[in-house]
C-alpha cells in the first residue's frame, strides 16, 4: 500500500532529526550547549554576569533566510555558504562599536535576552524545516515565528547619553541588514567579492573577506562612516606609512582629524594544522582592549573568536538560520542580533587560516598599538619568524610588493594565496 502524504512527512521528519543528531554528536563529539560554556569566576577578571553582559552586547550576525534575492542569482538565503562573510561582518561590527560607543559600552538589555540552550535551537530548526516542508506540500505559506517587539526600548533609558548610544547601537546593526541598500549587508559584500571571482553561493576564505570588508568601508558614503577606514596587511606585513596615509586621507576638505583605522592581518597559524606554539600569542592578542576579534574557525566552519578560557577559544557561531529582519523599520527587534551565551572550542581544532583585527582611533593610537604588538611578537616568536610584522615605510618601497597596484590585483593575489592551501576556504555542507 502506498504511503500517504502525512506518512511521507513523518518519515522525512525522522530522517532529518536523525541526520541532525548524527552531525551534532559525531562531528563535534559533543556539542556544547549554549548555556554550557561555564566561565569560572577565577578565570575572568570580574564576575560571570559582567562577562555575559559584555559578550551578549557584541553584535551577532548569522545565516538568514527569506531576504531580498541577491543580484545575479535567485538566492534568498546564505545558509550553507555565507558563514565567513558573517564572521567578517561580526568583526567589523565590533570595530564600529569601539568607534562609536567605546570599549566600555554594554547593551542595557543584554541580560534580558533569553539564555536558551542549543537543544531549543535544534528543536526550533527542525520545526522550521518540517513546517516549511509541510507547507510546501499543502500549498500554504510558512507560519512566521512571532518576535518580541522592542518599540519601547529607547523610552526606558534615563538620560540623553544612553539614548544616543541606543540610537548608534541600532544604526550599526542596520548597516548590516540583509538588503541591497545596507552598506555592509550581505548583498553589498557579495558585490565587492566579484573582483575576486566570487559570487553568491561560493565559499569565502578569511583573507578574501578582509579585502571585501576594506572595499565596503572605502565605498561607504554614509556621512558618519567617513571617519573610519580599513587597512589589510600584505603578506603578513603592516606598512606603517601606508596605514598613516589612509588615516590622514580625507574625502572632504573641511575634515582635518585623523581617521580611525581597523587593521586586518590575514595569517596562517601553521601548515595543514594549527601550531599550538601560537596559543599564548593568540590569547595575548584577544586580551587587548583594541582587538576586535578573529575571523577563523575550524575546517568546514567559520567562527568569530572573541575571547578565550584556558586553552579554548570563545566564539560566536553564525551557523543558525534565522528569519530576515527588516532593519529599515524604526523599532525593528534586536534580540536575534545578540548571542545569548558563548561557545568554546579547543585551540587545537582551529583552522590555521584566519584574519586578526585591531582598532586604532587615530595616528597616535596606531603608533602605540604597533609598538605594543611588536613587543608581543618578539616575545612570542623567540627563535622563530614572527607571525606578522610592522615595518616603517610604504609597501612601494619594497620590491616584492611593488607589482600590486590596484584593487583587482589585490584580490588576484589573495586568490593565488588561497589556492596554495586546501584548508583556506571554509566549506559547510
Amino acid at each position: 500500500m502506498e504511503a500517504t502524504g502525512t506518512e511521507e512527512v513523518d518519515k522525512l521528519k525522522t530522517k532529518f532529526i536523525s541526520a541532525w543528531n548524527n552531525m551534532k554528536y559525531n562531528e563535534n563529539k559533543l556539542l556544547h550547549t549554549r548555556s554550557g560554556c561555564t566561565i569560572e569566576d577565577h578565570v575572568i577578571a570580574g564576575n560571570v554576569e559582567e562577562f555575559r553582559k559584555d559578550f551578549i552586547s557584541r553584535i551577532w550576525l548569522t545565516y538568514r533566510e527569506e531576504f531580498p534575492s541577491i543580484e545575479g542569482s535567485a538566492l534568498t538565503t546564505d545558509c550553507g555558504w555565507g558563514c565567513t562573510l558573517r564572521t567578517g561582518q561580526m568583526l567589523l561590527a565590533q570595530g564600529l562599536i569601539l568607534h562609536f560607543l567605546g570599549r566600555a559600552w554594554t547593551w542595557p538589555d543584554a541580560l534580558n535576552i533569553d539564555n536558551s540552550d542549543s537543544e531549543s535551537w535544534t528543536s526550533h530548526t527542525v520545526k522550521k524545516f518540517t513546517a516549511s516542508f509541510e507547507a510546501s506540500l499543502s500549498g500554504e505559506r510558512e507560519l512566521k515565528t512571532p518576535t518580541i517587539s522592542l518599540k519601547e526600548t529607547i523610552g526606558r533609558y534615563s538620560d540623553d547619553h544612553e539614548m544616543q548610544n541606543e540610537i548608534y547601537h541600532r544604526k550599526i546593526i542596520s548597516w548590516f541588514g540583509d538588503s541591497p541598500l545596507a552598506v555592509f549587508g550581505l548583498h553589498q559584500l557579495i558585490k565587492y567579492g566579484k573582483k575576486s571571482g566570487k559570487k553568491a553561493g561560493d565559499w569565502y576564505g578569511p583573507a578574501v573577506v578582509a579585502h571585501i570588508l576594506r572595499k565596503a568601508v572605502e565605498e561607504a558614503r554614509h556621512p558618519e562612516l567617513q571617519g573610519i577606514t580599513i587597512y589589510v596587511a600584505q603578506d603578513c606585513t603592516v606598512y606603517s606609512s601606508d596605514v598613516i596615509d589612509k588615516q590622514c586621507a580625507s574625502m572632504a576638505p573641511d575634515i582635518t582629524d585623523d581617521k580611525a583605522v581597523i587593521i586586518l592581518v590575514p595569517v596562517r597559524l601553521g601548515g595543514e594544522r594549527t601550531n599550538t606554539d601560537y596559543l599564548e600569542f593568540v590569547k595575548g592578542i584577544l586580551s587587548l582592549e583594541y582587538c576586535v576579534g578573529i575571523i577563523g574557525g575550524k575546517p568546514k566552519q567559520s567562527y568569530y573568536f572573541a575571547g578565550f578560557q584556558d586553552d579554548s577559544l570563545i566564539y560566536m557561531d553564525p551557523h543558525y538560520c534565522q528569519s530576515f529582519v527588516d532593519v529599515s523599520i524604526k523599532d525593528f527587534p534586536l534580540e536575534t542580533f545578540h548571542c545569548p551565551s558563548p561557545k568554546k572550542m579547543s585551540f587545537r581544532k582551529m583552522d590555521p587560516s584566519c584574519t586578526i583585527g585591531f582598532y586604532c582611533r587615530n595616528v597616535q593610537d596606531f603608533k602605540r598599538v604597533s609598538e605594543e604588538i611588536t613587543k608581543m611578537l618578539k616575545i612570542s616568536s623567540k627563535e622563530k619568524y614572527p607571525l606578522f610584522t610592522f615595518v616603517n615605510g610604504h609597501s612601494r618601497d619594497y620590491d616584492f610588493t611593488s607589482t600590486t597596484t590596484n584593487e583587482e590585483d589585490l584580490f588576484s593575489e589573495d586568490e593565488k594565496r588561497l589556492k596554495r592551501f586546501s584548508t583556506e576556504e571554509f566549506v559547510l555542507l
